[in-house]
């Protein structure tokens, strides 16, 4: 006896380009947040430690005006 199988034809995918739309709205929005945020965070960003520099000598004496 002969075994017939009966593959069914490949679901047809509805909705057309729907999926790239809604791709290319996601890149667009992260796009905006990058360039709003994203830049100017990394401008502000300094690489190593921040140098303070300290004298190793202060003057404290007050000069007062002469009554």
């Amino acid at each position: 006896m002969t075994t017939i199988v009966n593959n069914p034809p490949p679901a047809k995918e509805e909705g057309g380009g729907m999926g790239w739309i809604i791709a290319l709205i996601v890149i667009l929005i992260v796009g905006y947040l990058f360039v709003i945020y994203g830049i100017p965070a990394l401008r502000q960003m300094q690489l190593g430690s921040p140098q303070i520099t300290v004298p190793s000598k202060i003057d404290v004496n007050i000069n007062q005006p002469a009554k």
